[in-house]
């Protein structure tokens, strides 16, 4: 796997339109620093750590549907491996004029675009999730 992070939102994107109560990947520091700023942001359930048969780390999402539609609507990459994406501050875009949030990461780690503009913090743009 070369890109934890796509390989997390491609996992979520297929749980919310298959309408699965929960989306089980592999556990990593980053994907659960990105799965607890959506949980804050009321896109997903829950957030655990799990242990699969062979006794590797797992992180366990439980899936959040909102009168049957999933509260995660659209989950986009933006900075790819092959083409890095930075922005200063004052410079990061909006996602549907606010309705929904970027998630950067920068020197104080992973932040939502407001956090980063109230803290001046700039960084890579990972992803956008509406």
């Amino acid at each position: 796997m070369n890109d934890p992070i796509a390989d997390l939102l491609t996992r979520l994107r297929n749980a919310s339109r298959a309408k699965l109560d929960e989306c089980v990947m592999p556990h990593s520091k980053l994907k659960a620093s990105l799965a607890g700023i959506l949980k804050t942001e009321g896109y997903i359930k829950d957030v655990a750590d799990g242990a699969d048969d062979r006794g590797h780390k797992t992180l366990v999402i439980a899936m959040k549907y909102v009168g049957g539609t999933p509260a995660l609507t659209g989950l986009k990459r933006v900075s790819t491996p092959g083409r890095r994406l930075y922005f200063k501050c004052d410079e990061i875009p909006r996602v549907l004029n606010g309705l929904g949030i970027s998630i950067l990461s920068t020197s104080q780690g992973l932040m939502k675009d407001q956090d980063c503009r109230r803290n001046k913090a700039g960084g890579e743009l990972l992803c956008n999730i509406w």
